[in-house]
């Protein structure tokens, strides 16, 4: 828990004041109304990064297009709402040892966190003769997960006084992997720069299949995966210099591949694919079939990989305050009161969060429309879901200018959810607010609070769906 620690949780409270794992439809606020149940729903630009082949539907509007999507979301399966809202709103108050006992019992848990936020800055779909739709949009994407063993939390919150260390013998000191197994720390922070295209394969009369495909060159900020297990300790970061990490002697490392400047300054790179089919059976069944998010990042700046070793103790007393940003600068990233032995690294190639995406909706009107989701993550990469997804979701028009959305959804690293939607729509403009769990906005345990918004969506020509 040094270095490769303190990224995670700093990146994680940069993205929690700004109101708010990882399904990347939080920047897509139609979705996140129906909780993330998209498979079929998804039109347009919208489409990108979920099922390509719904380009190729006809019907929709000629040309559309958004600036500035964005949404956002943290929950908890072990802290309280109270806990959770006292990291956001009051990071200056010092914690009393109660408070720090009470926080360490409260992150054992193999969910004790899940966030993210996503934001699309720019999108544009278009419609073409015989081609099909094509669509553009670049999005910024960030997700991460948080499960700590009992070790691990009381090490954070109580530093040296972890009863951990006080158990532990001169001649019986534990190897990291062991005192720490079931620890999971990952954090993932993308730039993606996307290109989708779908198009009619067959047209028949109550039969219609449609297939797509989406490329996306992808910039790394950022990425912490930790995984700790019996015997076995994998842990690396690369983190890009908006985060202002302190490396100390090891820039002097000439293996480690330093970057310096400002802003969103890439880490690593990678090509990202997706492949899609819909169809629509009748007049009123609509089905569909994903797989998102093919191909791999590599890693080549601020690179550092973690070793195993025996279990230091901490000169620290753990976190003091709920300003996780500072106490875990001073805590673990000052280089010589870190957990873990780690070195300078070349080169990493990881995987992207592949998942498998399944659907099924009835669109009785152009008023109504419900659908299941399944999405089931096909690798344990950082950014990836933690367990399946499972949705019921539905649009409903009660008038023409408004659209109510809602649903249950469950799994993802989250609880039982009870999504909520609300967006104004005339014939050429959309606007409107969403959470995933509005039970859980207001509920004392397993909080999630998410929230996902766009105000400037627009679809001109065609019938808009």
């Amino acid at each position: 828990m040094n270095r490769l620690l303190l990224p995670l949780l700093a990146a994680g409270l940069l993205t929690l004041p700004t109101a708010a794992r990882a399904q990347n439809e939080l920047s897509n606020f139609t979705a996140t109304g129906r909780g993330g149940v998209a498979t079929t729903f998804a039109a347009d630009y919208q489409a990108i990064g979920i099922n390509p082949a719904n380009l190729g539907r006809k019907g929709g509007a000629t040309v559309a297009f958004t600036i500035g999507e964005a949404g956002a979301g943290v929950s908890s399966q072990s802290l309280t709402r109270q806990q959770l809202r006292r990291f956001v709103t009051n990071p200056n108050d010092n914690l009393t040892l109660a408070d720090k006992q009470a926080l360490a019992r409260a992150f054992t848990s193999d969910n004790a966190a899940n966030f993210n936020a996503d934001i699309t800055t720019f999108g544009l779909a278009v419609q073409l003769p015989v081609i099909g739709g094509v669509a553009i949009s670049n999005r910024i994407r960030t997700a991460g997960h948080v499960g700590l063993n009992q070790n691990a939390a009381e090490i954070a919150f109580l530093g040296r006084d972890a009863p951990i260390y006080t158990s532990a013998t001169a001649g019986n000191v534990p190897l990291v992997s062991e005192a720490l197994a079931g620890t999971e720390l990952q954090f993932a922070a993308l730039n993606e720069f996307n290109v989708a295209w779908g198009t009619r394969l067959i047209d028949l009369p109550l039969f219609q299949l449609s297939g797509g495909a989406g490329y996306r060159y992808i910039q790394g900020v950022g990425i912490i995966d930790i995984r700790v297990q019996p015997g076995d300790l994998r842990a690396y970061s690369a983190m890009s210099p908006v985060f202002d990490i302190d490396y100390g002697d090891v820039v002097n490392n000439p293996s480690f591949n330093l970057k310096t400047g400002s802003g969103l300054k890439p880490v690593g790179e990678g090509h990202g694919f997706d492949l899609g089919l819909a169809a629509e059976v009748g007049k009123a069944v609509r089905l569909g079939l994903a797989f998102t998010d093919l191909g791999h990042m590599t890693w080549k700046g601020n690179l550092l990989t973690a070793n195993d070793q025996k279990l230091k103790r901490l000169n620290s007393e753990g976190v003091g305050s709920y300003n996780f940003i500072k106490e875990a600068a001073e805590i673990f990233a000052s280089g010589t009161d870190s957990l873990f032995q780690y070195q300078a690294d070349q080169e990493r190639r990881a995987e992207l969060p592949t998942k498998l995406r399944a659907g099924a909706g009835v669109r009785i009107s152009e008023y109504f429309e419900a659908g299941l989701d399944v999405t089931l993550p096909l690798n344990s990469v950082a950014g990836n879901l933690p367990t399946p997804f499972v949705g019921a979701g539905l649009d409903y028009k009660p008038v023409r200018w408004l659209r109510l959305s809602s649903g249950l959804t469950g799994g993802a690293g989250y609880g039982l959810s009870v999504p909520l939607g609300v967006t104004f729509t005339t014939s050429f403009y959309e606007a409107g607010l969403s959470t995933r769990d509005v039970v859980g906005l207001l509920t004392s345990e397993n909080p999630y609070l998410s929230v996902a918004g766009g105000f400037l969506r627009f679809k001109l020509g065609g019938k808009s769906q």
